[in-house]
């Protein structure tokens, strides 16, 4: 990557990287803060104040990558940095759930992935713009980390409130990065009938639904394996980073010289299809192997090899894909996708693990790879520039 290209994708994956930090280390105290709110809190209030977020996103980002198309992506990213500031605002200063579950709303309302992956689309090349989805993929993996080890460990000394606070303050201190050190992406007329044509696609549609399919299996990952690393390796709650940590560098370090030496080779389309079949591999091995420490360890490191590498790749070739004029609307369907996939997946992997236990969560996650190939196979590679013009 050239120098302005490192410069949009560093500074658009730390802000990425904030705006979630605040949202991830919510997710380890919440349910212990919310049960003791005053007046009583139903279980299913908790699940729709962790839910509603994601709903709403799943339902806003397509309209704001529309907007982003037409009126550029900066004013559509600050936009959504605010309302996302607000609602982390209104959720942290009330203890009434009614309250909370208005703020995370409003939060989820702050729907800027899909512009943030258009603006870092249209600010790199397609040769290395995988590479630069994979480093905003790699940083938000990272503040995952982060905010699991220090969600509750700040939220002895500021409580819950102050965790919503402090993500609104990330949020608002992300404006002027925004403003300031992302480089501005030139505007691109629009033609009219963006969504409909990028819903039309059937090459996109084949994208979106691989984004879908990869979230679910993530989320129910996330519901099977902290159960199998206290089975396991004996380890509370509050240390599981012990595990994710080194298992996320460890599949951090061979993503990137591979993404570069398949663009190089154009072999994208064949790395693609390996990459689902590496994660039922890692799966269906993980059903088997996840009362064994080191088989758990390692089925982790391979899934999470084959789930970097995806998820660097699927947005850029949607941006690939899309006429420039569509490619915040083919983005927002993407973001979409994502969102409706996670919660799809906490669906999915919680009724296998009530009733098949965390083998079955694992083996059902398994599954989904074998679906993905079934229209993954028909993917058209993408086109890879290697005489593009340079953005510098």
């Amino acid at each position: 990557m050239n120098a302005l290209e490192w410069r949009a994708t560093s500074a658009l994956s730390l802000l990425q990287a904030l705006r979630m930090l605040g949202m991830f280390m919510i997710l380890p105290v919440f349910e212990l803060y919310a049960r003791d709110l005053p007046g009583g809190v139903t279980a299913l209030q908790i699940g729709l104040a962790i839910g509603l977020y994601g709903l709403v996103q799943a339902c806003l980002q397509i309209p704001f990558g529309m907007l982003s198309d037409r009126i550029g992506r900066k004013p559509v990213i600050v936009m959504g940095l605010t309302l996302f500031a607000i609602g982390s605002f209104v959720a942290g200063h009330t203890h009434d759930i009614h309250w909370i579950l208005l703020g995370r709303a409003i939060q989820g309302a702050g729907a800027i992935s899909g512009a943030v992956s258009a603006l870092l689309a249209d600010l790199t090349r397609p040769q290395v713009r995988t590479t630069a989805m994979a480093v905003m993929g790699a940083g938000m993996g990272v503040s995952f980390i982060i905010a699991l080890v220090l969600g509750p460990v700040i939220s002895g000394p500021i409580g819950v409130p102050g965790i919503f606070d402090l993500t609104g303050v990330l949020a608002i201190a992300a404006i002027p990065g925004v403003l300031l050190l992302v480089p501005s992406a030139p505007r691109i007329a629009v033609v009219p009938g963006g969504l409909r044509r990028a819903l039309a696609d059937s090459q996109l549609l084949r994208l979106d639904g691989g984004i879908f399919l990869l979230h679910a299996m993530m989320t129910t990952l996330f519901l099977a394996a902290p159960q199998a690393i206290v089975n396991t390796l004996g380890l509370p709650s509050s240390r599981h980073w012990e595990v994710y940590l080194p298992v996320l560098l460890l599949s951090i370090i061979p993503v990137f010289p591979m993404i570069r030496r398949i663009e190089a080779k154009g072999r994208v389309k064949p790395a693609f299809l390996g990459a689902i079949v590496l994660l039922c591999i890692a799966l269906l091995s993980a059903s088997e192997v996840h009362a064994n420490a080191t088989g758990l360890c390692l089925a982790l490191v391979i899934f999470f090899i084959g789930f970097n590498y995806l998820e660097g790749s699927l947005p850029s070739m949607i941006s690939r894909r899309a006429p420039p004029d569509q490619k915040g609307a083919a983005l927002g369907v993407y973001a979409s996708s994502q969102f409706l996939g996670g919660f799809a997946g906490g669906t999915l992997g919680g009724f296998a693990l009530g009733h098949w236990g965390i083998g079955g969560a694992f083996a059902v996650a398994g599954l989904l790879p074998l679906v993905w190939l079934t229209f993954a196979i028909g993917i058209a590679p993408p086109v890879v520039a290697h005489h593009a013009e340079s953005n510098s």
